[in-house]
């Protein structure tokens, strides 16, 4: 699954560079794909390219949106019980689990 994020354009550079904010983060971007993008334009950022600009209430809306998923997984996190110390137990005969070939980091 891809995500592309709404971003504030705060600075233009030179060679199709420019700098955005996020969040209070600060990162240099292309905006080859939207030149026409301008300091105090929010433009969609995926992968550390600018792929389209955004009306800036559009942006607000899924900046707060953000704002609440974040939140929202906070309270879910503080909720779970804690998984507490590793328990001792017996391996499985063998020592260890059978992996199919390249089934491993998946």
């Amino acid at each position: 699954m891809c995500l592309a994020i709404p971003a504030l354009l705060v600075e233009k550079r030179a060679h199709d560079q420019a700098l955005v904010e996020l969040g209070g983060i600060r990162k240099p971007i292309s905006i080859a794909l939207v030149p026409e993008a301008n300091v105090g334009d929010y433009v969609i950022v995926h992968v550390g390219h600018a792929i389209g600009l955004l009306d800036p209430e559009e942006a607000h809306k899924t900046l707060a949106l953000f704002a609440e998923m974040q939140s929202r997984t906070a309270e879910v996190s503080d909720m779970r019980p804690s998984a507490g110390p590793p328990q001792a137990g017996s391996a499985p005969l063998g020592g260890s689990e059978h992996h199919e070939m390249g089934s491993v980091g998946v």
